[in-house]
């Protein structure tokens, strides 16, 4: 029997999902448009535990205590499953169907053999790599350990080291003495020789952060909770907080920037900066960025900078600085687009995004880099050895994070991290094998669909080091 109530009748054990009242949305003017809450519910029936999912099928108390074997779960399970896609009428070989854990022994055996065949042919390694992880499992949280990011990898980011000049701001007061740096997450470290200035979120919170008894970084809380799985921090998974601001206590602090050929540039207000994307400190390239030049060129009208407090000298002596040079947008890049694209403004947010990507595209695949420390050489080339040198040289440091959002099941409401984990991974970026699987794919392997194809061949190409290893679970 399907029970209403919790045992202890004080909850509902529903289903389905309760009927969303939409009358205010509809008083409004279309439809309720379906939201978080609203797919969470469907999922579970509005459910609290998996103690009351099971109860509400019908099982009974006596029998739900078996399911604190996971084994349990594969043997009551599967039978039903079957049963009702029988009953579906679907056209299923059954004698083909098999567990995929070492409850199976065959299968065990199977998995043994073949990563001891990987792992004879070099394809598999052991080592510290950034995966995707779990704090509360204390393990990588792979495509299917996730309540939400499935797909989602980690993403790279060089955090430039500004370093805060004398005198700190007041609200760094208690830190002086100490080498504080505010760190500036970016994609593109080839364009830091025309860096002007700084930008920060006026109302967003930041944290003072120690590194050493001498070395103090500057980001989001976020950007410190993952960095401090990879290395950066004294301990691991601990970041030590020292003290807290908001953006605004930061405007006009003079900073120290690597390869900019300013002496000292400005921490400067920027309304549409994520405190949940990179440090939250972003590095300003007006010449190579539409979105950093239509902010920049708005402070330098005197009306808008005094409505954001912004003193003259830490604008007006600033001017665009090359960074390199495309065949169809010139010098400028940044200016060109805007100007073709009448950009008013930083609010042009439709125009920005097309200048954007007209700037990015070219300046990646077309881009001769002239200033900074690779002149003459390809964008492509000079990204990876700028990011290279300013590492070495320790003004900068590589800093990952998850590309979107991604949470565990066992913990839905805690956000993964990107750790350097020591773990088996599986070498699929490795060149010599990337090419051979390609060279298969290309003449050997028949698809039936161009579509088929097209995935495998996209799939090769973001294709890299895959963790293979786990400390528990089914799988």
């Amino acid at each position: 029997r399907v029970l209403s109530k919790t045992a202890d009748g004080k909850k509902d054990l529903l289903l389905l999902a309760p009927k969303k009242d939409d009358s205010k949305d509809k008083k409004a003017g279309g439809g309720a448009k379906k939201g978080v809450k609203s797919k969470v519910a469907a999922k579970t029936g509005g459910l609290m535990s998996q103690w009351d999912i099971l109860r509400s099928m019908g099982i009974t108390a006596e029998e739900a205590v078996n399911f604190v074997d996971p084994t349990y779960w594969l043997t009551y399970f599967p039978p039903k499953g079957m049963e009702d896609l029988k009953r579906f009428g679907l056209g299923v070989d059954w004698r083909r169907s098999f567990i995929t854990t070492d409850f199976n022994p065959y299968y065990d055996q199977f998995v043994r053999w073949q990563f001891q065949k990987l792992r004879q042919g070099n394809f598999i390694a052991f080592g510290k790599r950034p995966s995707i992880f779990s704090e509360a499992d204390k393990q990588p949280c792979m495509d299917h350990d996730r309540d939400k990011g499935e797909g989602v990898n980690p993403q790279e980011y060089t955090a430039i080291k500004m370093r805060v000049l004398e005198p700190l701001p007041e609200v760094l007061a208690p830190l002086a003495g100490k080498q504080v740096f505010a760190l500036a997450g970016t994609l593109r470290p080839e364009t830091m020789c025309g860096q002007t200035n700084a930008w920060i979120l006026p109302e967003g919170t930041y944290g003072a952060y120690e590194i050493s008894p001498t070395v103090v970084y500057l980001c989001a809380a976020r950007a410190a909770r993952n960095m401090s799985f990879q290395d950066i921090f004294p301990k691991w998974g601990e970041p030590k907080l020292l003290l807290t601001f908001k953006g605004e206590q930061m405007l006009g602090a003079a900073v120290k920037s690597p390869l900019t050929p300013y002496d000292r540039i400005y921490m400067l207000p920027l309304t549409t900066i994520s405190m949940t994307k990179g440090t939250a400190i972003v590095t300003s390239v007006p010449s190579d960025s539409p979105d950093d030049y239509a902010a920049f060129m708005d402070l330098k009208n005197p009306k808008k900078r005094e409505f954001y407090g912004v003193k003259d000298e830490w604008i007006d002596p600033f001017e665009l600085v090359p960074v390199l040079e495309t065949p169809d947008l010139g010098p400028l890049s940044a200016k060109f687009m805007c100007e073709k694209l009448k950009v008013q403004s930083q609010k042009d947010v439709e125009k920005l995004k097309e200048a954007h990507d007209a700037c990015y595209t070219s300046g990646f695949y077309k881009g001769v880099m002239t200033s900074g420390p690779f002149v003459g050489m390809t964008v492509q080339e000079a990204k990876v050895k700028t990011k290279e040198k300013m590492v070495k040289e320790g003004e900068a440091i590589t800093y990952l994070e998850p590309e979107n959002l991604v949470t565990p099941r066992s913990t839905p409401d805690v956000e993964c991290v990107v750790a350097l984990v020591d773990q088996w991974y599986l070498k699929y970026g490795e060149e010599a094998w990337q090419a051979a699987v390609g060279k298969h794919l290309e003449k050997d392997l028949e698809c039936f669909n161009p579509a088929v194809h097209k995935l495998f061949r996209e799939a090769l190409a973001w294709l890299g080091d895959w963790a293979c290893s786990r400390s528990f679970g089914l799988g």
